[in-house]
């Protein structure tokens, strides 16, 4: 019994296809073999307008931002510059929802990183930045800084 092969995923194009003359005998046996129903499909896109070998789609996992990095190799060196800091998974899941959003350009993660860098210049005129992650985090949660004390 031959392979069903949906016919969807064959593609149509306009071109003229250089085909090798093997290539042209598996593209009539792969034809042939295909059911009535798939068939039926090709001759309305026109047999010889049909390429039954395209190139695959490429994985989204190989989507890269600007820098030619993959989201698995932002997330990681993003990881490692924290150092020894305790990272949860809660956080560690919020990074990587942001390098999902910066890899596929998502507008929402464009807004929270315009936000960020607005919140850090104003907490820098302000000066309220802190020289390690720890006062920061205490400043977020509302405690005084060490020189504002007593």
């Amino acid at each position: 019994m031959a392979p069903r092969i949906p016919s969807y995923i064959f593609e149509a194009t306009s071109e003229n296809q250089n085909l090798t003359s093997a290539q042209e005998v598996l593209k009539r046996q792969i034809y042939e073999k295909m059911r009535p129903a798939r068939r039926k499909f090709i001759d309305r896109l026109g047999y010889d307008n049909w390429d039954p070998f395209q190139e695959p789609n490429h994985p989204l996992d190989m989507r890269v931002d600007a820098g030619m990095r993959t989201t698995e190799q932002l997330l990681s060196q993003f990881l490692k510059s924290l150092g020894d800091e305790e990272i949860s998974s809660v956080y560690r899941k919020g990074a990587l929802d942001c390098v999902m959003g910066v890899i596929t350009k998502d507008e929402k993660y464009r807004g929270i990183f315009d936000f960020c860098l607005w919140y850090y210049d104003l907490l820098k005129k302000e000066g309220r930045l802190s020289k390690t992650s720890q006062e920061f985090q205490a400043f977020l949660h509302g405690a005084r800084p060490k020189d504002q004390e007593a």
